[in-house]
Order: C-alpha cells, then structure tokens, then sequence
C-alpha cells in the first residue's frame, strides 16, 4: 500500500542551516555491539565534545556516551550484570520488553551507587528493535538526556527468513534521534523548551555512507520530547517495514513517518535509485506536525501558549535534517528488492474481553489554573504518581481494553510495560497503516480518544508492579505515572477496585434499573460495565446523567457492576430479580 502526502515545500537541500545552525559534516558514530547470554553494562560518568573548546560531563554504558547495542536472540535465557559507578541511583528499564515485574528496571528496581543488578530472563519478544534507558524516580530526563540510553536488537527465525538487510554498520543502521538543551556553558539542561541541537548516535549533523542498494534503519526517537516526522529531503518513497513490537504484515510504501518519544520504527530505503556520490538526507518535516505536537509550530492556545523558550526554538514547527546520506558502492551479495509482504499479523480479536479501563490525561488546573493544560503538571485520571500506591489490579490472562482520552492541549506518547497492544481505533476511526503492528508507545494527540487491545500473560506478582506513564521525560519525571499489579488468583472479584470513591447503588435487589449515586462528582465522567458471576462483560456504555442504567435484559441473579471513571475503578455487587 502506499500513502502520498505531499511537503510543505521541497527540501533537497535541506540542513541545519535551515534553523540557523550550523557545525559542519561529522561522520555518524555508530554505537559498538554486545551480544551473549551474560551481558555486563557499566552505568558511568564521561565527558564529549559536542563543540569546540568545550568539555562537557555526561553519562553512558561502558563508555562516555550512549551504550553499545545489544544483541539478543529469541528464546534465549540472558543474564545483564548491570554496575553503578555514579554516584546517584540509577535503574535500567528494558523497554518493550515482555519480562517479570521483578525485571523490568522501573523505579523499584533502583541501582544504589557501587552496586550490581543482575536480572535474568527468557527472550520473549520478536524480532525487533527496543532500547534500554533509566527509570528512576524523577531521574528519567537528567539520566536520558546526559546520555543513558542505547538500542536492542532481537532477532529470531522468523525475521531471519526473509531477504533483509541485517549487517549491523553495513546494510542495517541505528539511528538514535536525540534533540539536546545546552546552557551557555554547553552543559546538557534539562526542563527546558530550548532543545534547539540536533544530535543523532551523539553526533551533530552527522553523514552516513550507504552502499547503493537496500537499506535499513533501525530507528528510535530517544528525545526527551520532540515528535519527528521523517522523509526523505527529494520527497522520495520508502518502506516501512517494522513499528515497536516487530515487523508489520507488508511493508508500507509511505514518504512520511511519525515518530513520537520512545517509539521506534524499520524502514527500507532503496539507495539503487541513486548514484554513486549522490547525497540525500533524512528529514524531519516538522512543519507537517499538526498543533498541539511537541515539535510543531504552535502548541497550546492562544491564550494560554507553551511555556517560555518554546517559540524562539529554531527547531519547532520547521524541516531540518536528521542525517546526511553520501551513496557509495554496493556490498558483495547486497539486498536488492523490496520483501512483497510478510508473515500475517493477526490483530486480538475484540471477543470475551475481561475488562475495559479508562485512562483520562488532565492537569492540576485547581491549583495552576488554565495554563496548566499546556505546561502541566499532568497526571492520569487525576492520580499523580506515587511509589507506594497501586492504581490498578488486572488478573492474570485479563483480555483488556484500555481507552485513552487526552484533554490537555499537549500530546502524550502513552507507554506501558510489561506487553504490546494493538491500536483498535482513534476517535472511533480504525488507525492509520504505520499503527497495524504492535506498539508499545502510542500518541494521544489534544481531544482525542484512542483505544487499545491487548491481554496481560506470563508474569504475576502480588507486590511488584509495572508502570504506565507519558514518555515526555519531564512529564513522566513530574508525576504522569501509574502503576499496575498483574495478580494470579482465581478468586478475584472481576473488577479489581482500585480506589475506595464513594459511591452507592441502589436499589438492591432490582428488577428493571438500577441507580448510582456519586455525591457531589460528575456522574457524565463514568463508564459502567456489568458482568455475571465469571467475569464476562455483558453491557458496557457511558452513564446516563441521571445515573440509571436499565437492566430488564438480565436474567435473574448475582452481577457486578464495575465503575471506570476519573476517580479510578471500583466494583459493586447488586442482585436481579
């Protein structure tokens, strides 16, 4: 399939000097690899050159900046000795993957200063590309942005069956896009809408030689914040082949792809169409970004716009390249066509779901009033993040769909851990060809309503939990988190209440209706289900204004009636005569 979308302007000649910046042509580092089922990173403290005559402190994975990408086969049992030289606590977070609580590398996993983590596990993803990063408490951005991240690339005999590129640094590239603050010093900040350098693999408007035939990019949105939308400077076609979770069914013929924070995306790109010594660059079409999209031209209102920095930002709401691509001579035995399709993906079907959960994305406007709705502080169903508290209990195997509403003026990239979803609809609309795969990320966008299906297998514990967050970095940082219990007990109330909200049903028993009352909270802001003694949903839907809900449909017996709202979830039992 293809998708034409046409630029605002040609850009075959576009660089940094389109934002007024300019460094020169630097050859793109590509990070070293590890691969092995014992893997040993050292979390530590470097320096890097960004610019002439500065020194600048940072962090990396053995060695300055960055860390090496890891190499992992499916089906293999790996062991990361993970040591701490800083001198702060730090957590490495495997992100996408599909690992027990206790491995997951979020906030509870903390890495005290001189200490070894060591967790072990099984490869269960497939093949595709993730990347490993910080979680800790409040420590997420200054952690990323002072370097602490790096890729995974797991392979498995199914991606191995096709007729792809996959020599790492030859045919099969990594591309970290990262967008950096720097003070007047040229020290790393961070909190800051100023991220106006461009950086990719930690180098600044790098160069790549490609050999003259397929291609393929590995690439992550590793930024703090800043949305992406790639294409080629000439406006040419590629094929993206592979989102979060893996490959897609076929490859999709497209000239643009968005990519928010923390998401990654394959693409093919067919260098045969160029000569050799030919030059082409990689785009970010950033005036295409619709409003409300960090990178865009304008986000918020006009009353109430982003906060300071946001607008003198020589980055925000322009086309400006990523990397330069310099055509050079084809490898022995290179790829030369484009796979027609791949192994069908067969998206869950929507059948005998558990549970639906509704997430809402808000800010503190009581206490910072309107502008709060563009600069935060955010949170979800009105919960900020705490450590000790558990925001929602999914029992094991739970098929769940979770419906996400964004009310602010900003887009948050929503991840979750422990498994990968797939996209059902945006605004009631099935979603676009680059959401078909699985995800891990996805971009709710300002007033939009975005549902997911996806089911929790695997792993249980009853006191370890995994997060859900904003991948914006100061977002998650400043408390847009949750946290979720994947429990294994057959004796759990279908339900899972989460939060002791006050609320009463009456009457019990009933016979053609029954009512809720919520006090003095909008009832509008609740959605209902009722299931039967197993679990099962038989009637889903927004409450009624007046908080009554028919129930002449059901047959005489025990029911629950479970409540999603802003509130968080609670479960209550009514009898049907």
């Amino acid at each position: 399939m293809k998708i034409n979308l046409v630029p605002t302007f040609l850009a075959a000649a576009i660089s940094f000097a389109a934002a007024g910046i300019s460094y020169g042509q630097n050859p793109l580092f590509i990070p070293d690899t590890l691969s092995g089922t014992t893997i040993g990173l050292t979390v530590q403290t470097g320096s890097k050159t960004f610019f002439p005559g500065f020194t600048t402190p940072t962090f990396g994975y053995n060695g300055d900046f960055l860390g090496p990408t890891l190499l992992m086969n499916k089906g293999d049992s790996v062991t990361l000795n993970v040591t701490n030289s800083l001198n702060t606590s730090t957590t490495v977070h495997w992100h996408g993957f599909h690992v027990a609580p206790e491995n997951d590398g979020g906030p509870h996993q903390a890495i005290l200063p001189g200490t070894t983590w060591s967790p072990s596990f099984k490869i269960r993803n497939e093949a595709a590309t993730y990347w490993y990063h910080p979680h800790g408490e409040g420590k997420t951005e200054i952690q990323v942005s002072k370097g602490l991240a790096g890729l995974i690339i797991i392979r498995d005999s199914a991606e191995a069956s096709y007729a792809l590129p996959r020599t790492y640094g030859v045919d099969d590239f990594p591309l970290i896009l990262q967008s950096k603050a720097f003070d007047v010093l040229q020290q790393i900040a961070i909190a800051t809408h100023e991220d106006s350098i461009m950086i990719v693999n930690g180098t600044i408007d790098p160069t790549l030689e490609v050999p003259k035939q397929v291609v393929r990019l590995r690439v992550l949105n590793g930024s703090a914040d800043r949305t992406y939308y790639l294409g080629m400077s000439d406006n040419s076609d590629f094929h993206l082949i592979a989102s979060d979770g893996g490959l897609l069914s076929q490859p999709i013929q497209t000239n643009r792809v968005r990519l928010s924070t923390g998401e990654r995306a394959e693409m093919l790109i067919d260098f045969n169409a160029y000569s050799v010594g030919q030059s082409v660059n990689l785009v970010s079409y950033s005036s295409e970004l619709p409003r409300g999209i960090i990178g865009a031209d304008s986000v918020g209102t006009v009353t109430n716009p982003i906060g300071e920095g946001y607008y003198s930002n020589p980055l925000n709401g322009l086309d400006f390249s990523l990397v330069r691509f310099d055509v050079a001579v084809a490898t022995n035995n290179p790829v030369v066509a484009i796979p027609s399709s791949f192994a069908p993906l067969i998206p869950m079907d929507t059948l005998a779901v558990n549970a639906h959960r509704y997430l809402h994305f808000g800010a503190d406007t009581t206490q910072f009033g309107e502008v709060a709705l563009v600069d935060g502080p955010f949170h979800m169903n009105n919960d900020p993040f705490e450590m000790d508290s558990i925001n929602i209990t999914i029992p094991l195997n739970n098929k769940e769909i979770w419906t996400l509403t964004n009310s602010t003026k900003v887009a948050h990239p929503f991840h979750i851990h422990d498994i990968q979803f797939f996209v059902l609809d945006i605004n009631g609309t099935p979603p676009p060809p680059q959401y078909a795969g699985l995800k891990d990320v996805i971009l709710v966008k300002p007033d939009d309503t975005l549902r997911f299906i996806t089911q929790f297998v695997t792993f249980a514990d009853d006191s370890v939990p995994y997060m859900y967050h904003c991948h914006l970095l100061h977002h998650e940082d400043d408390g847009m988190m949750g946290q979720f219990l994947v429990v294994n007990t057959a004796t759990s109330v279908p339900g899972n209440t989460t939060n002791d909200f006050a609320v009463s049903l009456y009457p019990n028993p009933a016979s053609d209706h029954i009512s809720l009352d919520f006090g003095d909270r909008p009832v509008s802001q609740n959605y209902l289900e009722i299931l039967d003694a197993y679990g099962r949903v038989l009637i889903e839907q927004r409450l009624a204004p007046d908080g009554k809900l028919k129930i002449e449909g059901l047959v005489a017996g025990f029911y629950f009636v479970r409540i999603n709202g802003r509130d968080g979830i609670k479960t209550l039992k009514f009898l049907k005569q």
